[in-house]
């Protein structure tokens, strides 16, 4: 607090104002605000700033600009999908729009350098201007001499400038091979359980008290700290669970100080939240809606977390093949899916021999070769077999919509069963235009 409250060059009121809005790092902000120094003077050429996803490395720096009101321009790394556009984002923000137009189609680092000294010429810096670069672990993406040109920009346009680079990864990994000026590293450290129950409690409602949101929070950093320690995604799920909090005391049965029957309420609901942390399949108003539709629907429980969960294109796709890999017996899959292979007629024979159908005996697990072939069958464009399938495999696991029933060792012939009912598989395969029933030999006429 001390630290950030007497840098000198900024005014009290507005160091003050900072402070309040970076709860739980003014350390960081301090040693940025020293390392800055004043607003006249010249800083250190490059800050090298990183840390975990959600760790206020960009919130820090956005409060710190806005409130002590310094020029800069904020450039994301994702957004800029071309040198040129770096370039030109970095000149309209400094010197406007007359400025970036000077550049050439196609610029060159040089072409940038040339554009700024012009205009740095014209309109000198009052005060130090900054870049700040976010998710900048993709500049070692682009063109070898940029990364190092940035770090050393202000030798470069001979401007009172610093670069600041955000990323999520440290800095013995971002280090380019051929080497380049060392920038000042500043680490943000994760936020400790006791600083994210300061943060989240501000959120408060304001219907009730503190004391009874700040238990609710503690409440659910113990159910979620040990998986989770974003403080967005956190943020996240005390939005998303607050109502569900509040029900008893809404009906009124109970008091705000019985925290003990509020937990009892809660409690299987935030362990079913639990299955889409960071997943995020669902909105928070999808979320309540199906909650909705479990009390309405009490026989469908255990599949109605499923049953609006959009997956990505290739997911429903994969699902439909082991689907059918499940309920199909194996001998049928080249009557089904090759070509030219005529007519499929369940013979007197045949049913004489089945005892029941695959449906009522229930899904029977298949290879993982069998689930390729069928998928590769019955999706519409060709795909290459790459990682991302072998991934959304998994992700269909994590989901609970497969079961992988081979040992986790046995990684040459991993088995897996389908785990979603009928009206499920049929709901997805409307969506991708499939009629699935063609392809049951179950249905077969």
């Amino acid at each position: 607090m001390a630290a950030l409250s007497q840098q000198p060059g900024y005014e009290e009121e507005k160091l003050r104002k900072v402070t309040e809005l970076l709860p739980c790092r003014e350390l960081q902000a301090g040693f940025l605000l020293s390392v800055m120094g004043q607003p006249q003077q010249y800083s250190y050429p490059s800050i090298f700033i990183y840390g975990h996803r959600a760790s206020g490395k960009s919130h820090v720096m956005q409060v710190l600009f806005k409130e002590l009101e310094l020029p800069h321009a904020t450039v994301s790394c994702v957004e800029c999908v071309s040198v040129a556009s770096l370039f030109e984002h970095v000149l309209l923000s400094f010197f406007g729009y007359e400025a970036a137009s000077l550049l050439p189609r196609s610029p060159s680092l040089s072409d940038f350098v040339r554009i700024y000294r012009q205009q740095c010429s014209r309109s000198p810096a009052k005060q130090t201007r900054y870049i700040v670069m976010e998710k900048s672990e993709l500049l070692r993406d682009a063109d070898a001499n940029l990364l190092p040109a940035l770090l050393r920009l202000q030798e470069l346009v001979e401007d009172n400038i610093t670069v600041i680079l955000l990323s999520e990864i440290s800095w013995d990994k971002f280090r380019p091979n051929t080497g380049c000026f060392e920038p000042l590293l500043l680490h943000f450290p994760d936020y400790s359980k006791v600083e994210l129950q300061q943060i989240l409690s501000l959120d408060r409602n304001p219907s009730y008290s503190a004391e009874f949101y700040s238990s609710y929070i503690n409440i659910l950093l113990g159910v979620f700290y040990s998986v989770c320690r974003d403080l967005r995604e956190l943020r996240h799920l005390a939005a998303l669970n607050f109502s569900k909090f509040c029900e008893p005391l809404a009906e009124g049965k109970v008091k705000e100080t019985d925290t003990h029957k509020l937990w009892r309420n809660i409690e299987p609901h935030l362990k079913k939240a639990m299955q889409t942390v960071y997943l995020r399949e669902v909105s928070s108003h999808q979320w309540e809606q199906m909650q909705q539709m479990e009390k309405e629907a009490e026989p469908l429980r255990g599949l109605s977390a499923h049953t609006h969960v959009e997956l990505p294109y290739y997911s429903k796709f994969l699902l439909i093949a082991a689907y059918l890999a499940s309920y199909n017996p194996a001998r049928t899959d080249k009557r089904f899916f090759l070509k030219h292979h005529g007519k499929i007629r369940k013979t007197h024979f045949q049913k004489k021999n089945e005892k029941a159908s695959n449906h009522l005996l229930g899904p029977k697990p298949f290879p993982l070769d069998r689930l390729l072939a069928i998928f590769y069958s019955v999706v519409d464009s060709r795909v290459a077999p790459t990682a991302s399938i072998f991934s959304q495999i998994s992700s269909l696991v994590t989901l609970q919509l497969l079961t992988q029933v081979s040992h986790d060792d046995q990684l040459d012939a991993p088995k897996y069963k389908c785990a979603v009912p009928l009206d499920f598989i049929c709901a997805i395969s409307r969506t991708v235009n499939f009629d699935i029933v063609k392809y049951l030999y179950d249905f077969l006429q």
